[in-house]
């Protein structure tokens, strides 16, 4: 079908087989939203564009971003709870922060991971965070105190791990954060962490 130079397609100028193959066109993408949203929803952890878009059956990545945007865009004007967050190099289906108090009400400590760290090994996690790749050495001064079992806790509990070795004497071992440092925290990748100023305020 083809239109007229000049005009202006309205329904009118649709043949009969035109409107059910407009209709199916508008069905299959709400569909492709609903599979999107089914697979973020069934997913335990964030989901790269790439794999959602394998998982969903989509053309690529770029459209499974643009069905996750479609699909944000429904939450908000929802007012709904929900919204797709990108965390951690991939996308998860997550209640909004401001509806967070009542979840934890409900569900308790099944609500958000119970790491049970100290003070002495949370310290340790943010000198790794902000000051990575970094040595065990580099850490200790830092804190001036002994952090191997420190670092031996949070290895543990996969939040950081040994990234490298550096050039000094002996090559010790240099440690960064993980994934699930990320999805534990939120947080789409270690530029999104907070400014140490803002950390510093809010301790």
């Amino acid at each position: 079908m083809t239109r007229a130079m000049g005009g202006e397609l309205n329904s009118d100028d649709l043949l009969p087989e035109d409107v059910d193959r407009a209709e199916e066109f508008v069905l299959c993408d709400n569909s492709s939203t609903a599979v999107v949203e089914a697979i973020l929803f069934a997913a335990k952890e964030p989901l790269p564009a790439r794999r959602i878009a394998e998982l969903a059956g989509l053309a690529d990545a770029t459209q499974a971003r643009t069905l996750i945007r479609s699909l944000n865009t429904q939450y908000d004007n929802s007012g709904s709870a929900l919204k797709v967050y990108e965390v951690a190099g991939g996308f998860q289906l997550l209640t909004r922060p401001e509806v967070a108090p009542y979840v934890r009400a409900m569900l308790g400590e099944m609500a958000e991971p119970n790491l049970g760290l100290s003070p002495a090994v949370l310290e340790t996690l943010t000198i790794v965070a902000y000051k990575q790749p970094v040595l065990r050495a580099e850490i200790e001064a830092i804190r001036g105190a002994h952090s191997g079992e420190a670092l031996r806790q949070l290895e543990e509990e996969d939040l950081i791990r040994v990234v490298g070795r550096a050039e000094d004497l002996g090559r010790p071992f240099l440690y960064g954060t993980t994934r699930r440092f990320l999805e534990v925290f939120g947080l789409r990748d270690i530029s999104d962490l907070p400014p140490l100023s803002d950390v510093d305020k809010s301790g």
